[in-house]
């Protein structure tokens, strides 16, 4: 291979992981520095390594390849330079292509030696970041490595993870009373670590792969809703501050929309369509920062009720911020966002004052699929009004659907038995009216 050719893809993309790697691992600040006696080549491309010549006090030349691997440089003499006009020694071809071979073998054996699930995991995270994936998503990657997977795996090897040191994981999480759904969560990304590493030449496997997961938990039966009058409750348990005003009509939007809390905190006026009567979710407001919605389909329209409309215009004639790019549900003296965890603890005391046992917020977003489900509203349309990517997610409501056929069904399907029903009553009161005669006859007094 000519000098400055290009090498393999996956090594090309992987020299900025390991430059991110080094810093990490806080190495020296002169780790790129050339050897003494050297000669310097000309530049090469990223994942090429490079190939220079190493003169000692005799005047003896030597060819020497250096290269990264986990964030660690490797050095290895590849053998003697040829003089010129000698048959003797290496020619710069023949020191190009014995660099990459030795590459190629002592890639892997590196890696088992040095790269480990936490090292692999922070490469994997930054690659996300530089795809634009959002703050939110890569916060919870980082506390589950940092938390979990970190301290199970420890400075073990990517190739020394077997699966059943993978299984030994779940059965360790287990044992600390974690959720089945948080154990998947956390065996999700140390899938997207190893398939990652396998991607960039940093694992042989993916012993995830050959685990049997925790089965997954279906939906729980039970729905959490409030009635017209639970919900009336907690809007009068709202106390009479400052953030009372704003907290009430934050509810009832709540409860009459099914927007998710943070797309609430993220509302702008100018997402309320007033003519049209809607609610345009564009945002939300996501551990104290501005980002789009959940998914894809989070990005939609709701219809606005009458009363929902009333309370949202009243809300506005009262606030201070009253901007197209000013917040709906702002902090009422800074115009900021809401304090989620503070706006937690007023629901609660509200709901406890108002008598409700364990509702949650997001039980104000059931309420909105409950109430529509059982006004007859397709499940397509739920889903869409919901902003579900996954319709099974929407199905939870289908119990609360309406049907007037479902019971004429039912009692067609029994109407024989109805019917034997009907005639034994029937023969019961005509027994119970000849009684009287009959005892008349055979009473002996």
């Amino acid at each position: 291979m000519a000098a400055g050719s290009l090498g393999p893809p996956d090594r090309i993309q992987f020299e900025p992981g390991a430059r991110r790697l080094q810093a990490v691992r806080r190495r020296g600040k002169h780790a790129n520095e050339p050897a003494r006696n050297t000669v310097a080549m000309a530049k090469r491309s990223y994942g090429t390594g490079q190939l220079f010549v190493h003169r000692d006090a005799r005047g003896r030349e030597r060819w020497y390849g250096r290269w990264r691997v986990g964030g660690r440089r490797v050095n290895r003499s590849l053998g003697s330079k040829r003089p010129a006009g000698s048959r003797e020694g290496l020619t710069r071809a023949q020191a190009e292509r014995k660099l990459q071979r030795l590459i190629d073998t002592e890639l892997h054996a590196v890696v088992e030696d040095r790269l480990s699930v936490g090292d692999a995991g922070e490469l994997l995270l930054e690659h996300l970041e530089s795809l634009g994936r959002k703050r939110s998503t890569l916060g919870e990657y980082r506390s589950y490595l940092r938390i979990h997977l970190g301290p199970f795996f420890g400075n073990a090897a990517l190739d020394k993870v077997t699966p059943g040191r993978v299984e030994a994981f779940i059965a360790a999480k287990r044992r600390e009373g974690s959720a089945t759904k948080s154990i998947l969560n956390y065996l999700g990304l140390l899938h997207s670590i190893f398939d990652f590493a396998e991607r960039r030449g940093l694992a042989r496997r993916n012993p995830v792969k050959n685990v049997d997961k925790p089965e997954r938990p279906g939906q729980t039966p039970d729905i959490r809703f409030l009635d017209d009058t639970e919900m009336d409750a907690l809007i009068d348990a709202v106390p009479d501050d400052a953030r009372g005003p704003t907290e009430r009509t934050l509810y009832l939007t709540a409860a009459m929309t099914g927007l998710r809390q943070g797309e609430l905190l993220g509302l702008r006026w100018q997402d309320i369509d007033w003519p049209a009567g809607r609610v345009r979710v564009r945002r939300s407001f996501v551990r104290g920062e501005f980002g789009t919605p959940k998914s894809r389909r989070s990005s939609r329209s709701v219809p606005l009720a009458d009363e929902v409309a009333g309370e949202l215009e009243r809300h506005f004639q009262r606030s201070a911020y009253q901007g197209d790019g000013d917040l709906v549900f702002c902090h009422p003296q800074t115009g900021q966002p809401l304090d989620r965890s503070r706006l937690l603890k007023r629901f609660k005391a509200a709901g406890k004052l108002a008598g409700l046992e364990h509702v949650r917020f997001h039980d104000l977003r059931h309420t909105f699929g409950t109430r529509m489900a059982g006004a007859g509203v397709p499940l397509r349309t739920l889903q869409e009004w919901m902003g579900h990517r996954d319709s099974k997610t929407t199905e939870i409501y289908a119990d609360y659907q309406p049907n007037a056929h479902e019971s004429a069904l039912v009692a067609r399907a029994f109407a024989r038995r109805s019917n034997r029903r009907s005639n034994l009553s029937e023969t019961e009161l005509t027994s119970e009216h000849r009684e009287p005669h009959s005892r008349a006859i055979t009473d002996p007094s």
